[in-house]
């Protein structure tokens, strides 16, 4: 015998009853939130494969978003008829996995509910990611040598560099240090020595048999005095056009 009164029934049946109408109303008037008719359609692009892909990604994230929300409508949907068919067999109210009666303040805050609230079903977000993640950590992933102290090859990150020294989409807004002035130091360690080992490498030079030392007083040389990095022991002259 049921715990709950006929007048109790017949609410909760009310209750299941218009939030299916609601459902099914919202699914039909927002064809399916927009999930009947294909992506190229609704965006009004001919072809998907000219346009930027940020732009495709955007349009692709919110369609995933439709698709969430129409899986949890479906769902809720299943719940409420389901709710209806044990109020027809006279199982309404009945836990289905302890067999104990579910009081009447849990039903009317959850009319399609078939658990009591110490038998209901975790509702976890998932830990799960997807695999391809395994590369982002740490950065470049696999291709990264420089959490290894015994390696210093040619590795992800310098792929990256290379092809990010090229340009991106991405603005001085967007670098890693907060002191960009050009688009030529925007990408990762821009300021990072290439071909040398000291710095004042990058600028004395000799001849091919090792003689006649030249030092060439361009950017990195004048970088190089400004901070006063070294001594003027490499070109004395140079203290003296200081002065």
């Amino acid at each position: 015998m049921s715990h709950l009164t006929s007048q109790q029934l017949s609410q909760l049946r009310a209750a299941l009853l218009l939030q299916q109408e609601e459902i099914r109303h919202r699914l039909q008037n927002n064809e399916h939130y927009g999930l009947q008719e294909a992506m190229r359609d609704t965006t009004g692009e001919l072809s998907e494969i000219d346009n930027h892909p940020g732009d495709a990604a955007t349009e692709l994230y919110n369609r995933s978003i439709d698709i969430s929300l129409l899986e949890r409508d479906e769902h809720e949907l299943d719940d409420i008829e389901a709710a209806l068919q044990a109020m027809d067999e006279g199982t309404y109210g009945i836990c289905i996995a302890s067999g104990d009666p579910i009081p009447y303040e849990r039903l009317s805050a959850i009319p399609s509910t078939r658990y009591s609230k110490e038998h209901a079903p975790r509702q976890n977000a998932p830990f799960t990611r997807p695999v391809e993640e395994e590369l982002l950590s740490p950065p470049f992933g696999r291709t990264s040598l420089d959490e290894r102290d015994e390696q210093n090859g040619f590795d992800g990150e310098d792929a990256w560099q290379i092809v990010e020294s090229w340009g991106s989409s991405n603005s001085p807004a967007m670098a890693e240090g907060n002191d960009i002035s050009s688009y030529n130091d925007m990408e990762i360690e821009a300021d990072e020595t290439e071909g040398f080992v000291e710095p004042w490498e990058n600028f004395v030079a000799t001849d091919i048999a090792g003689n006649h030392l030249t030092i060439i007083k361009g950017t990195s040389y004048r970088h190089y005095m400004d901070t006063e990095e070294g001594s003027y022991l490499l070109d004395p002259s140079a203290k003296k056009e200081r002065e």
